[in-house]
Order: structure tokens, then C-alpha cells, then sequence
């Protein structure tokens, strides 16, 4: 008789050991995965525990949220001043632009974002035409309703546009003509014709140069100097194209990096094909190109993006002009209302940062699975 056991039915699955499922896993995968990794873990906790409190007790249990001027905020103990950010918020919004046609700005915002979002969300429309919208319809109608002066609307002099409206228009502006003006100078920088590259060479080093603040002043004050006698531009549309211009030599060496990367044999897998040079572009080279360097260029449009609170130089004021210029409200002066205001704008900033960066990771993706397939 054998003294041997076997066993006629699988044996019940034991759970896998808790130190290597969930959080405790994630835990010491991302944070505590090697020495110097886990001392930054440590010091994060150290500063949360003694920073995160008095941050809190200052924006939310010490806070004002409603009031009527600044005298509740100027109370020994007040924190955040959000009564301010709530009686100035329009302001915030719009700058002075006239209440009765604020109705303008949300309705051209509107008309922007139908022609945008289908555009970033993946779907099977005709993106050509979306496009096609973007770049001719919209700026035309973007300017007839804000500015005004046609069929019957009032004329808005952008003397009195800012806030958060001016920060857009300006950013909006620069990254619509950035992109497609940036590609044309680095496949100019790459052409085999001499006057073009040489052109091409001198437009992105001038302009990379030189920094934003300087094109500012440049195109506010010094430009109309060497305009005819009684013309002249006005001062947002000045802003405008010097934006445009500064952005599109930075966007030009980023999407030459990425014709760098393809490989010659794209080039001439083009030819091979009987394609034209900007068949071969438009149908092989761009595409591969753009894909490659997709952070590099949101990158560009982030900093963009920031870079216009410097308008404030000039005299037009965005929403971090906006905020400043009204701290300083006798009525709501306190303490706590100017680093309110500039929390406010610095979270705004930083949303629609944060937005644009996570489109990125979205977009390298699903590009990266694509490619796999």
C-alpha cells in the first residue's frame, strides 16, 4: 500500500501577497522604488505636513467668501479674499468691455469652440473642413462681433477689451499662426534654394534673438514711427503680429527637429512614388515629423500661452493685468487682496496649462497605439 497523497481536484487559489497588490504595490513601485526615491518621498510628506495646513486655513476656513467691499478682509486673521474675485470676476472675464454686449464675446467663444472640439476629439467628420472654418469664417466673425462697427453692432474699441478675453485673443491668435507659419520657415530653412534658405535662416535667428518683451515695445511704440504720416494700427492687432512672428522662429526650429528625425529613406520613398515635393510633404514627411515632436510643440504653446501676461507692457491688460490693476481698488484694499487675485490667475493659468499638457500625453498615445497597429 503507497503512503502517497494525490490530489484529485485543484486546490483553492491563495490570495497573492498584499505587498504586491494595490496601493501598497504602487507604492513601492513609484515612491519607494530605490533610496534616493524614497528620501524625496519623505521630504514631499515633511513639506505637505507643514505647508498644506496653513494653506488651507488661508484659502478655505479663514477665507471671506462674501462681502460687500474689503473691511471683512482686513480683519486680523482673514484669509483668502474670494469676496473680491467674486465682485470682480466680469472684470476678470472681460475687462471693460460693455455689459449689454458682453453677450458678443460668449457667442464668438461658442462659435470657437463648435469649430475646435470636434477637431481634438476623434471622430470620423471631415476635418478639412473644420479647419477650413478656423482659419477663414472665424477670424472674420471673431472680429465682427467683438470689435463691432457692422450690421448694426456697437463699435468696442479693444482699448477696452481685457481679462481673460485678452489673454485668449492673444494666445489663440499666436498659436493658430505659429504652427502653420513655423513649418513653412523650416521647410524654407531645409530648401536647396539659397535665397530662400538664406531668408528663412536670417527670419528665425532675428526673431529667436531677440525676447518677446523687446518685439512688444517694438511693435507699440517704434513701428509707428516708420508708418506714413496719419496711419496707423491699432495697438492689439500690433500686439498680434509680433506675437505671431516671435512664436512662429520658435515653432520653425521645433518642427525642423522633427524633419531631422525622419529618416532619408521617407524622403525618398516619396520620389519613388512619382509624389511632388509637397505631395511627398503633406502625404509622408509631415505627418511622421509632427508626431515626433508633438511635446515639443505644445511645450511652445504653453509658454505661449504665459508669455502674453506680458502685454501688460504696452498697455493692454489680460487677465494678470486685470487682477493687478484691481487690487489696488480702494474700496477692496486689503492685505489679502492682491495675493488672492494673483492665486486666482495663477490657477486659471495653470488649468488651461495642465489642459493643453494632458491633450499632449492623449494625442502621443493614441498616435504611438496607432503606429502599432
Amino acid at each position: 500500500m503507497s503512503d502517497h497523497f494525490v490530489r484529485t481536484t485543484h486546490a483553492p487559489a491563495k490570495p497573492a501577497p498584499r505587498i504586491q497588490i494595490g496601493w501598497v504595490r504602487w507604492a513601492r513601485e513609484n515612491l519607494f522604488s530605490s533610496l534616493l526615491n524614497s528620501l524625496l518621498t519623505v521630504i514631499a510628506v515633511v513639506l505637505l505636513v507643514v505647508m498644506l495646513p496653513p494653506f488651507l486655513d488661508w484659502a478655505f476656513f479663514s477665507a471671506v467668501f462674501s462681502a460687500v467691499d474689503g473691511s471683512a478682509c482686513r480683519v486680523d486673521g482673514a484669509g483668502a479674499c474670494w469676496a473680491f474675485v467674486e465682485a470682480k470676476f466680469g472684470q476678470f472675464l472681460f475687462g471693460r468691455y460693455p455689459d449689454a454686449e458682453k453677450w458678443r464675446v460668449v457667442l464668438t467663444l461658442i462659435l470657437g469652440i463648435a469649430g475646435l472640439a470636434p477637431l481634438l476629439i476623434p471622430n470620423r467628420l471631415p476635418r478639412q473642413w473644420l479647419v477650413a472654418y478656423l482659419l477663414v469664417p472665424f477670424p472674420i466673425l471673431a472680429f465682427v462681433l467683438l470689435s463691432g462697427g457692422f450690421f448694426g453692432l456697437e463699435k468696442v474699441e479693444t482699448s477696452d477689451w481685457g481679462g481673460l478675453m485678452v489673454t485668449l485673443v492673444v494666445a489663440l491668435t499666436g498659436i493658430a499662426a505659429s504652427l502653420p507659419l513655423g513649418v513653412l520657415l523650416a521647410l524654407g530653412r531645409r530648401s536647396e534654394m539659397p535665397v530662400i534658405r538664406m531668408f528663412c535662416v536670417i527670419f528665425i535667428e532675428f526673431w529667436r534673438g531677440v525676447p518677446l518683451i523687446t518685439v512688444l515695445f517694438m511693435s507699440s511704440v517704434m513701428l509707428p514711427l516708420f508708418l506714413p504720416e496719419g496711419m496707423s494700427f491699432d495697438k492689439l492687432l500690433r500686439a498680434l503680429i509680433g506675437v505671431a512672428l516671435f512664436s512662429s522662429a520658435y515653432m520653425a526650429e521645433v518642427v525642423r527637429g522633427g524633419l531631422a528625425a525622419v529618416p532619408a529613406g521617407q524622403y525618398e520613398a516619396g520620389k519613388a512614388l512619382g509624389l511632388t515635393y509637397w505631395q511627398s510633404m503633406n502625404r509622408i514627411v509631415l505627418p511622421q515629423a509632427l508626431t515626433t515632436v508633438i511635446p515639443g510643440i505644445v511645450n511652445n504653446f504653453i509658454g505661449l500661452f504665459k508669455d502674453t501676461t506680458l502685454v501688460l507692457v504696452i498697455g493692454l491688460f489680460d487677465l494678470l493685468g486685470i487682477v493687478q490693476s484691481n487690487s489696488t481698488d480702494p474700496t477692496w484694499l486689503s492685505p489679502q487682496t492682491a495675493t488672492t487675485g494673483y492665486v486666482f490667475a495663477a490657477f486659471v493659468f495653470w488649468i488651461f496649462c495642465f489642459g493643453m499638457s494632458r491633450y499632449s500625453v492623449f494625442m502621443e498615445r493614441r498616435l504611438e497605439a496607432g503606429a502599432q497597429r
